[in-house]
Parts: C-alpha cells; sequence; structure tokens
C-alpha cells in the first residue's frame, strides 16, 4: 500500500466529509431525482423536475388547504382498538402505535370546518401515512361525523381520498364501514349539500368501493391510481393487456369516472370557485312547495 493511499486519501477524506442530516433529501419516486425537502414542501410535496405528485402528509394538506387561521380541528369519536385482538407478526394494538408516533396523528382521517376561498365547509383528509390510509372502525366513525357536522352546519363536505383499501386487522368490521360511509354520503345529500371528493395517489379498495366513487363533483390529482383492484391483479384476472394509463386520473376522466384533473397548485383556487358556483345555486333556487 503506498503512502497516497495510506495517508493522503484518508486525509483528503476527511477535510471533505461534512455532518449532513439523513433528512435533508428525498429522491422523486418518479424521475429519480434528488429533491431537497424544504423546497419539496414550498412546492406543495410537487416534484420541480419532472411535476410527479408525491403524497401530501395529512396535517400539512390541512394547513394549506383552508383559509389561514381558519381551520378548526374536530374531535373524533372513540371506538375499540382491537376489537379482534388481531395478531400477525405484530399485535394490531402496536402496529397503531408504531402509527400513531411515526405520523403524529390519532388515525388515518383528520376532519375539520373552516373557510377555502371564504367559503365555509367542512373538509375529510386520509392519510396514507397512517396504515396505508386503511379504513377501519375509526375511520367509518371519523367519516360519520364529518358528514354530520356538514349539515349541522349546513355547508359543503369535502373529501381527500387516500388509501390502501380495509383493514385487515378489523376483518368484516373494517368492510361494514363501507355501507356506512354511503349513508353518510346520502344523509349529505339528502341535505341538499355538496359532496365533493378529491382522489389522490393512491385511492384503491374499499374506499374506492364507497363513499370516494359518490360525490356530486370528482377532482383528481395528476397520474393518481384510483381503482378498486391493482392494475396486476385485473391483468392476471382477465388475462389481457391493460390500456396505458389504465387506472389513471387522466384515464378516468377521458372515460367519464373523473370531472377533472387538477394540478395541486391549482386546488384551492379551483375550490374556492367551484364552491362560490354552488352557492350562488343554491342562493338562487327556489325550493318547490
Amino acid at each position: 500500500m503506498s503512502w497516497l493511499t495510506q495517508y493522503v486519501r484518508p486525509k483528503i477524506n476527511s477535510l471533505l466529509k461534512r455532518d449532513v442530516p439523513d433528512n435533508l433529501w428525498t429522491n422523486c419516486e418518479a424521475c429519480g431525482q434528488m429533491v431537497l425537502l424544504k423546497d419539496l414542501e414550498k412546492n406543495l410535496y410537487v416534484c420541480s423536475h419532472c411535476s410527479h405528485h408525491m403524497r401530501m402528509p395529512a396535517q400539512k394538506r390541512l394547513d394549506w388547504v383552508f383559509d389561514k387561521e381558519t381551520a378548526t380541528k374536530i374531535e373524533l369519536p372513540k371506538v375499540p382498538l382491537d376489537p379482534l385482538n388481531f395478531k400477525d407478526q405484530k399485535k394490531y394494538t402496536d402496529r397503531l402505535k408504531e402509527n400513531k408516533t411515526k405520523s403524529r396523528l390519532e388515525e388515518a382521517l383528520l376532519v375539520a370546518h373552516g373557510r377555502i376561498e371564504n367559503h365555509n365547509c367542512v373538509v375529510a383528509i386520509m392519510a396514507f401515512e397512517f396504515m396505508a390510509g386503511t379504513m377501519g372502525a375509526a375511520v367509518g366513525e371519523a367519516f360519520l361525523a364529518a358528514a354530520r357536522l356538514a349539515t349541522l352546519q349546513q355547508v359543503p363536505l369535502i373529501v381527500f381520498t387516500a388509501s390502501g383499501g380495509a383493514r385487515m386487522q378489523e376483518g368484516l368490521i373494517s368492510l361494514m364501514q363501507m355501507p356506512r360511509t354511503v349513508i353518510a354520503t346520502q344523509m349529505v345529500k339528502e341535505a341538499g349539500l355538496p359532496y365533493i371528493v378529491i382522489h389522490t395517489h393512491p385511492t384503491t379498495g374499499g374506499v374506492t368501493a364507497s363513499f370516494a366513487m359518490l360525490g356530486d363533483i370528482h377532482i383528481a390529482e395528476p397520474n393518481a391510481l384510483i381503482g378498486f383492484a391493482g392494475p396486476r391483479v385485473i391483468q392476471d384476472t382477465v388475462r389481457e393487456k391493460l390500456p396505458e394509463g389504465f387506472q389513471r386520473s387522466e384515464y378516468l376522466k377521458d372515460h367519464g369516472m373523473v370531472d377533472m384533473v387538477v394540478e395541486r397548485k391549482d386546488l384551492r383556487p379551483m375550490l374556492g370557485r367551484i364552491l362560490g358556483l354552488l352557492e350562488q345555486r343554491r342562493n338562487t333556487v327556489t325550493p318547490v312547495a
């Protein structure tokens, strides 16, 4: 081993080495480019290189979507934590504790009321960072609470969906949240209130099969996966090659399943315009005697 390798190179490496925290950068899952987390947050979690819409944390989305200092989060109903005493590789209660610590959330749905572009509304936001946004009893109860609050305040209900489907640790109890959330959407509609759904990536499983596809207006973020089963499962089942972009926002818009695809930076102004038009229409329509 030469003196250059043994002495000079380690000295140069030590001079060049800097203590850089591991959580300053992330890689875009679409283009692979490194993005500074601070810049990513300023850009609403949209990649500055390829405009890929990354997952936005639920609390960040809630802070962003409402007008400044108008949002009020509500306390959600409590449910039994582990109704089936479920255990696989870990106890379900342990998984819940881990996800609460990691996400700093109590469950996979946040509910708040406030104003968007000066229009009053109730907003429910699914948190994919909490057990992949899976729907269990707590999510079902939270969605019902959001629907009841909207009807009580006589304001529109807006839901941001992001879910991997039903929560297997709750078995049949999880599946029963599908009809319960459908009833909740019906409650809002019978009160003559708008119900708006914004699909984010991914929106799948039991959430898609229930309240996510029952909106009066459906908006999707670009290139979001929206469907019941995943594309590979469907392809293996039908044994045919699926069309390009199958189950993505743009494909669903072209086939009438989504009303519009809106970039995140344009979403708040778009919601403001929609809420304004709906409010104006509601004020001018004469009730039928």
